[in-house]
């Protein structure tokens, strides 16, 4: 018995010093150089080039310094408006019209050291009462200067007796897709909010219009953010923040801004004019892409493409043609209408811009100097123009403004009478026009449920006035 148990022992002994042997000498740290390459090969070079990735965006860029610059500056909005209640029945007896107070909010971005703010239009439509909140939480009463309802731009003073925090402006032109920006404002009533993002796209146009170029990006912006600031890593105002894009009303990753250059534009004029002043190309047309070049028989599907010269503007006079294809206007690449738009909303009219289009194939550059609008589409007559002398003297009156074409519900009905373009519209509501400002400024101080009536005459000499509904 002990014999097979020294047998056993010596067989298990042997067994083990060979294998211990053979795992010595001919596998020697095998198993650790395995389980080191593995992991550096699959965990630390992704780990490395994650890290990179993630730094190499934001290398160099401190947003407290931005964040320092505008938080001071951007104020809170709150509008107090008077509308009419749903009237209970006790109301109906007693003959009272139920009214209840409704409070909206928004920010605004002040510009100056004595107080004026600019804002989004619809933050503060149909105020009764501005209140500004100070991010020092003093509260100001507020008075509007002025607004566009086009750009959505409004702009207003406080007074303080002390110069107040304010940020300047930069310039959106210069402004890069990819670029960091900075979103400031009071989303849900939540003050002095700041949200980071990219410019994730330029010359957005949301309306389908072609009246709209918003900066797009991607910083969270919500209902009270309207009206706040969009700042470049510097703190320079390169937005003011107006919509999103979302089924929901939040955000959902798409955010809006008015670029700065239009605001500022907008509220320059309003605090020198008054009202904006537009200048306009006097071109009409669309922009290119693959369908509508096949349709046209062209290789071009970017720039706007010119269909028509508007007459006695400053396109005809620098000797555009209808088939022509904007491609840059100054410094600026044209590849959509709302590129166009965009820049054109920057400038005023006698403003000289260089544009360089294709023709034939051929680059071509013309200056152009930028016109005051002198048309107008008049409420179911149709566009109007300024009347030059020799149309005056044409159908021997002393005043009055031209019709260039007839549009709207009574396009037929004054054809029948044989109104046609040409005929002079001398007097609207009873007032003489002797141009499309007088028409605007009688068509906005008229009651909307006021009729319109006008005093016309036709080739034939003949005066005859019309009430229109």
């Amino acid at each position: 018995m002990k014999k097979i148990a020294t047998l056993v022992f010596v067989s298990v002994l042997g067994g083990a010093i060979t294998l211990g042997a053979y795992k010595t000498i001919l596998e020697k740290d095998d198993p650790i150089v395995f389980n080191e390459q593995q992991t550096q090969s699959v965990f630390t070079p992704v780990n490395l080039k994650t890290t990179h990735t993630a730094l190499a965006a934001a290398e160099g860029i401190d947003f407290t310094i931005a964040a320092e610059k505008t938080l001071d500056a951007v104020v809170h909005v709150k509008n107090v408006s008077i509308s009419t209640a749903q009237p209970t029945m006790q109301d109906l007896l007693m003959g009272r019209v139920p009214q209840r107070r409704q409070l909206g909010t928004g920010s605004g971005v002040i510009i100056s050291p004595d107080g004026y703010i600019i804002t989004n239009n619809h933050v503060i439509d149909g105020a009764d009462k501005l209140s500004i909140t100070l991010n020092d939480n003093r509260t100001l009463d507020a008075k509007i200067i002025g607004t566009d309802t086009k750009t959505d731009i409004a702009l207003l003073k406080i007074e303080s007796e002390t110069d107040l925090p304010y940020t300047t402006f930069g310039d959106s032109d210069q402004a890069k897709i990819g670029e960091w920006v900075l979103a400031v404002g009071n989303p849900f009533n939540l003050t002095s909010t700041v949200t980071a993002g990219i410019i994730s796209a330029k010359s957005r146009d949301l309306s389908g219009l072609s009246n709209q170029s918003f900066i797009q990006t991607d910083a969270a912006v919500n209902p009270g953010n309207s009206g706040g600031a969009l700042v470049n890593t510097n703190g320079d105002l390169i937005g003011i923040n107006t919509a999103i894009s979302s089924q929901t009303g939040s955000y959902i990753g798409y955010s809006f801004a008015v670029p700065s250059n239009i605001a500022r534009k907008v509220v320059e004029d309003i605090m020198e004019f008054g009202n904006v002043q537009n200048g306009i190309l006097g071109v009409q047309g669309g922009s290119l892409n693959s369908a509508f070049a096949e349709q046209l028989g062209i290789g071009e599907t970017e720039g706007f493409y010119v269909d028509g010269v508007e007459e006695d503007m400053g396109a005809e006079a620098a000797g555009l043609k209808r088939g022509d294809i904007i491609k840059k206007i100054d410094n600026v690449t044209i590849n959509k209408f709302s590129d166009l738009r965009g820049y054109l909303d920057t400038k005023r009219p006698n403003d000289v811009i260089n544009v360089y289009f294709l023709r034939n194939g051929v680059q071509k550059e013309a200056q152009v100097t930028l016109l005051k609008n002198n048309t107008l589409t008049l409420p179911n007559v149709g566009v109007i123009k300024n009347a030059k002398p020799k149309d005056l003297r044409k159908y021997k009156v002393d005043n009055g403004v031209k019709i260039t074409a007839l549009t709207g519900g009574y396009a037929e009905y004054f054809a029948n009478e044989g109104v046609q373009a040409g005929d002079i519209i001398t007097a609207i509501n009873g007032k003489k026009v002797n141009s499309v400002e007088d028409v605007q400024n009688i068509i906005k101080s008229r009651d909307m449920y006021q009729p319109l009536s006008i005093e016309l005459v036709n080739s034939r000499g003949q005066v005859n006035r019309y009430g229109l509904r």
